[in-house]
C-alpha cells in the first residue's frame, strides 16, 4: 500500500510511530496528483512547494518531540469557500477572479494550529449553489458528476489526493458528493463548527464538516474542529469532547428508526437495496429497529428553497446587480429569482422551520438515530438534466440530491453519511444517519459499527 492511499487513522499512528515521515506522505500524494488531477479536476491550485516546506517542517517538530496529535503532517485540501490567509478563495467563480484572503477561517486556523498540510483548495459548484461541481469529475467514473457542491473535496478523498478535506453543506454538499464519490461525509450540528471566514451560501443553512475514507477518520477531524468561536453568530458553545469512537460492533439497546415515508419514496432500487441490506446489518449488530413517520414532508422543498435562495440573493446583492455576467447561467438565475421572492414567503418558511425542528425534536425522542440513503441515486451522466422514477415521475438532477438531504440543514441537526456498497455500474451507494442535535458520537459509533462488518474500502478505481 503506497502511503497516499492510507485513511487518516492510519497514517497519523505510522506518523506518531515514526514508521512513515510526513515528507514521505506528501511526495506520496503529490506524486498521485500529478498522476490522476488531469481528468478528475478536483482542484482550483495545489500548492506543491508549500506542502514540501510544511511536510519538512512537521517531520522536523515531531522529530524534536513536538508532536501536536493525529492530524500533524497529514494532507488536506479545503474546499475554495474557505479562507486561507494570503491565498485566493474562488468560490470557483470568474467573480473572485481577484480576491485574495486576509486572514486565516476560523477552521483552517484550527487545522493549521493541530499540524495539518494543506495540499490546496477544491473545487465546488460556484459559490456552492448546485449539487453537480461541472467542472470536476466523479472519482469513479469521470463520464459520471461528482455531485455537489463539495465535488473537488469528495473527489480529492475518493481518489487519494489528500488524506481528507472540508466541505460545506447547505441542503446536503458534504453529504452527496461523499456519498456519489463512495467516502464518508459529516454535516455536524448547526453551529458546532465555526464558519467564520467561509463565504456563505445561506447563512441559516451553511454548515463546515469533515470529507474523510472512514469513519473514525471524520471524528479526529471534528475533534478539532468543533468549538465557539463569537465571530459566528451561530457558533455554540459546548465542551471539548473526544469523538473517536470505540472499536466495538456492539450497538444493543440502541434504537434506530426507519422512516416509514418519505426517505424510500423515488428511490433508485438498488440503492434502497443496498440501505436496506445496511439497516439489517444494523440489526445483527443489536440495534432495535422502530418505524418512524417523518413529520411535515410536504413542507420541505418549500421551506429549503424558502430559506436559500432570499438568503443567497441576499449576499450577492451588490455583485450581482453591478458584474451578472461574470456568474454561470445556472448561479445568475437562481439570484435573480430570489430577487423576485416577497419577504412573506421568507417569513413563512422561517416558521415551517421553527414547526419543524419542534417535530424532528419529538420525533428524535422516539429513537435514538435515523437511518436512511443520503441520496436517492446515484452518480449521472455529465450533462444528464432529469431522472424518470419507475412510476413516470420526472425529476430534475438537483432536485432530486438535495431532496433527502435538506431535511437536516433544515433542522440543524447532523447527519453522517457512509458508503454501503455499488450499483451494478461501479458507482457508490451512501446511507445516511442522522441524530439529536449534538448527537454527532451516537452517529459516528453506529457508522464505525457498521463500517468494521465490512471490506476494507480501496481508492476509486476511475483514478
Amino acid at each position: 500500500m503506497q502511503p497516499y492511499e492510507l485513511p487518516l487513522t492510519a497514517a497519523a499512528d505510522a506518523i506518531r510511530a515514526r514508521q512513515l515521515s510526513p515528507v514521505e506522505l506528501a511526495d506520496s500524494v503529490l506524486e498521485r496528483i500529478e498522476q490522476v488531477e488531469p481528468h478528475l479536476q478536483a482542484y482550483v491550485t495545489v500548492t506543491a512547494e508549500h506542502i514540501r516546506w510544511a511536510a519538512r517542517e512537521a517531520e522536523n517538530d515531531i522529530a524534536a518531540g513536538r508532536y501536536r496529535g493525529p492530524l500533524h503532517g497529514i494532507p488536506m485540501g479545503l474546499k475554495d469557500l474557505i479562507d486561507v490567509a494570503g491565498a485566493a478563495t474562488s468560490a470557483s467563480s470568474r467573480v473572485r477572479a481577484d480576491h485574495r484572503a486576509q486572514a486565516d477561517s476560523a477552521v483552517a486556523a484550527r487545522l493549521s494550529a493541530a499540524g495539518a498540510i494543506l495540499v490546496g483548495k477544491t473545487h465546488t459548484h460556484e459559490f456552492a449553489y448546485g449539487l453537480t461541481t461541472p467542472q470536476t469529475s466523479n472519482a469513479w467514473d469521470t463520464g459520471r458528476v461528482a455531485g455537489g457542491s463539495s465535488g473537488g473535496s469528495s473527489v480529492a478523498v475518493a481518489a487519494g489526493t489528500a488524506t481528507f478535506t472540508l466541505g460545506t453543506d447547505t441542503g446536503g454538499s458534504i453529504r452527496v458528493p461523499a456519498a456519489l464519490n463512495g467516502v464518508v461525509g459529516l454535516k455536524p450540528t448547526y453551529g458546532l463548527v465555526p464558519r467564520h471566514g467561509v463565504t456563505s451560501l445561506s447563512w441559516s443553512l451553511d454548515h463546515v464538516g469533515p470529507i474523510t475514507r472512514t469513519v473514525e477518520d471524520a471524528a479526529l477531524v471534528l475533534a478539532a474542529l468543533a468549538g465557539h468561536d463569537p465571530r459566528d453568530p451561530a457558533s455554540l458553545t459546548t465542551p471539548a469532547v473526544d469523538y473517536r469512537p470505540g472499536a466495538g460492533t456492539d450497538l444493543t439497546g440502541l434504537r434506530v428508526g426507519v422512516p416509514r415515508n418519505y426517505y424510500f419514496d423515488h428511490v433508485d432500487a438498488e440503492v434502497e437495496a443496498a440501505v436496506r441490506r445496511a439497516i439489517t446489518q444494523l440489526r445483527a449488530l443489536g440495534a432495535r429497529l422502530v418505524e418512524v413517520e417523518i413529520p411535515m414532508t410536504r413542507y420541505i422543498q418549500a421551506t429549503q428553497w424558502g430559506l436559500m435562495v432570499p438568503e443567497a440573493t441576499a449576499y450577492h446583492e451588490s455583485t450581482l446587480r453591478t458584474a451578472p455576467e461574470l456568474y454561470q447561467d445556472d448561479v445568475r438565475i437562481l439570484l435573480e429569482a430570489g430577487e423576485l421572492m416577497p419577504a412573506g414567503d421568507y417569513l413563512r418558511a422561517q416558521r415551517a422551520r421553527t414547526l419543524m425542528r419542534q417535530e424532528w425534536a419529538r420525533m428524535l425522542q422516539e429513537v435514538d438515530l435515523i437511518v436512511a440513503p443520503t441520496v436517492p441515486a446515484t452518480a449521472v451522466k455529465a450533462g444528464q438534466e432529469t431522472i424518470t422514477w419507475a412510476d413516470g415521475t420526472v425529476e430534475g438532477v438537483s432536485d432530486a440530491y438535495v431532496r433527502l438531504s435538506s431535511p437536516a440543514n433544515i433542522t440543524g441537526v447532523p447527519s453522517l453519511s457512509v458508503p454501503v456498497g455499488h450499483d451494478a455500474a461501479g458507482m457508490p451507494i451512501g446511507m445516511q444517519l442522522l441524530g439529536r442535535p449534538l448527537g454527532e458520537s451516537a452517529l459516528l459509533r453506529v457508522g464505525q459499527a457498521y463500517e468494521q462488518t465490512q471490506p476494507a474500502r480501496e481508492l476509486a478505481r476511475a483514478a
